[in-house]
């Protein structure tokens, strides 16, 4: 697709000898937990994973485990100088909405730039790639400069007929500036209230023609289950009060299903939240997993007091689900390992090696990188995150890190 970004990937000076990074534990998520091992890397790629290679530079980290760099598929970065979430836990969508509106005519809290903030701590937290969602007009140079590389999804929005061309051309714009830095190109028509049905469909063939992915939001809340299926509630009295209501945008009986159909047709989609998706419509993300994912952002969706995630239901259906931080404007900080933890909170029966591969193989794969990242094998990047260990052991060596509340202690890029 972007056959550069490997090259841009290699940010370090090449190595001329393997390099060994040992610990107590290395948890390769393609494979078993292998004690007291070792990553083998060359020249920016894994080469091997188990014993030391032999005449490699051993680096003995200690007691800890390695694991592939967290991928945090779905965040807006521009928040990311906000010290607490926005408004109160239970806060309904819509009048959370209209308090986001209000902080984005703010000045930035800081002289730097949130977007830097954010990469900077994700980075801080063990996240290696990004699914991350900008305004128009990003800067540039605060993606250039990061460790982090990932999607740079542009936010389109048009409710009305009239506003399509408009948000068609900063598509194109942003396609058009292609990689970066480290970071792909991608398209994020933002909701089925913000996007009129002919920017999806032209969104979707952009995708197509530029072979980049599509992120939106989509059954975030039942709100939204009520503007699509009947024109009406908190988000047409939105729409409304900013002029931006059009009648005919969305036929009377939509639902999420029809979105998820022509989402289906883009070069890859990743449905955001997919709250209040039903039986249906989740069997149709998993017949379309090639290039169709999910992304729950665990701790957002505990903060707007939402019903239970289908995760069970998504996992058993062969859904291919990743995970987010959202933002700092519904979430406490960007850790995707926090997430993690509150996943093994919220579903204490869940297998934990499952939950570490949602917040990295299946997150790779959500953004079209699974060839490249996720996972601790052969020919991958070397992408690492570091986690501190208790003392003691359990069965499964899983839960040493998601049981418990020990902290990324590095995150290697090399």
């Amino acid at each position: 697709m972007f056959p550069e970004k490997i090259m841009a990937l290699s940010r370090r000076p090449l190595q001329t000898q393997p390099l060994a990074l040992r610990a107590r534990w290395v948890l390769p998520v393609s494979g078993s937990p292998l004690r007291d091992a070792a990553v083998n890397i060359f020249q920016g790629r894994i080469v091997a994973v188990g014993a030391v290679l032999p005449g490699a530079l051993v680096e003995d980290l200690g007691d800890v485990a390695i694991v592939p760099g967290f991928v945090n598929a779905h965040t807006h970065l521009e928040f990311s100088d906000i010290r607490q979430p926005i408004g109160f836990q239970g806060i309904g969508m819509v009048e959370w909405l209209r308090l986001v509106i209000e902080r984005r005519g703010e000045s930035p809290a800081s002289g730097r730039s949130p977007v830097e903030m954010g990469l900077d701590e994700s980075f801080r937290f063990g996240v290696g790639t990004i699914g991350e969602i900008g305004q128009p007009g990003l800067r540039q140079d605060d993606y250039r400069q990061s460790s982090c590389d990932g999607v740079a999804f542009i936010e389109l929005i048009a409710p009305r007929a009239d506003r399509v061309a408009a948000a068609l051309e900063i598509a194109r714009q942003h396609l058009s500036a292609g990689l970066v830095g480290q970071w792909q190109p991608g398209l994020s028509p933002h909701a089925p209230y913000t996007v009129h049905p002919e920017l999806l469909e032209r969104a979707v063939r952009l995708s197509v023609e530029y072979r980049v992915p599509l992120a939106m939001h989509l059954a975030e809340s039942r709100e939204e289950l009520e503007f699509l299926r009947d024109g009406s509630g908190p988000f047409r009295e939105l729409l409304e009060a900013r002029g931006a209501w059009d009648a005919t945008a969305w036929p009377r009986g939509s639902r999420p299903l029809d979105v998820l159909r022509v989402l289906a047709r883009a070069d890859r989609a990743v449905v955001v939240h997919g709250n209040y998706l039903d039986a249906e419509e989740i069997a149709f993300v998993a017949d379309h997993r090639e290039n169709v994912a999910i992304v729950y952002c665990p701790r957002t969706h505990a903060w707007f007091g939402h019903e239970r995630y289908p995760l069970e239901a998504m996992l058993s259906a062969g859904a291919t689900v990743a995970l987010g931080t959202d933002s700092r404007a519904s979430s406490p900080d960007l850790s995707l390992l926090a997430e993690m933890r509150h996943i093994a909170r919220e579903f204490p029966a869940m297998n934990r090696a499952t939950i570490l591969e949602l917040g990295t193989l299946h997150g790779a794969r959500a953004l079209g990188r699974e060839d490249e990242i996720g996972s601790l094998e052969p020919g991958k990047l070397a992408q690492l995150a570091v986690v501190d260990l208790p003392d003691g052991s359990v069965a499964d060596p899983h839960e040493l890190i998601l049981d418990g509340d020990h902290p990324v202690v590095e995150t290697r890029s090399i």
